[in-house]
């Protein structure tokens, strides 16, 4: 595994990659070395590579959904929760309890929400736009200033962030 800071327009993120997947996106350092370089052909490299390639659209308002091979281990109860959030869309919202349906399991609304905060890899798996049922934010890992952002960057889509420039 190799780690990789990504400077972002809401701070350090923070990659962890195998040879085959990016592993982890997180707003706090983990602890480890990391790689100030990414130029070479192993495929951790080139995993990051992809992954700061396509954070730089994203953050652009140039991309909507992530192509990046992931792995991030978790029970199956969180792995369901996790590929429900994949499939929010772009620039919207939903609640907790809107994603406990979406997984059929309607009384799990805390669980849901304690496995969106376990969430390893955010952004690429947006966690940010799950919202609390009163339409309020909730709680964020990353913090609410950059879900917030987040939440903001998506409501742009890249022509009207190019008008404002």
């Amino acid at each position: 595994m190799i780690q990789y800071i990504y400077e972002s327009p809401v701070g350090a993120l923070y990659l962890k990659a195998s040879a085959k997947a990016l592993c982890a996106l997180y707003f706090h350092r983990p602890s480890g070395e990391f790689v100030s370089s990414l130029n070479g052909e192993a495929g951790e490299l080139q995993i990051l590579r992809q992954t700061v390639k396509q954070l730089d659209e994203y953050f652009k308002g140039e991309r909507r959904m992530f192509d990046l091979p992931l792995e991030a281990p978790g029970t199956k109860f969180q792995m369901s929760v996790w590929k429900e959030l994949a499939n929010i869309p772009y620039g919207s919202t939903c609640s907790y309890k809107d994603l406990a349906g979406k997984i059929k399991n309607h009384k799990a609304v805390r669980a849901v929400g304690t496995a969106n905060g376990r969430n390893p890899i955010s952004i690429i798996v947006p966690c940010h736009r799950v919202i609390a049922a009163d339409g309020t934010l909730g709680g964020y890992g990353g913090g609410l200033e950059n879900k917030t952002k987040l939440l903001e960057i998506e409501k742009l889509s890249g022509d009207a962030r190019r008008l404002l420039k």
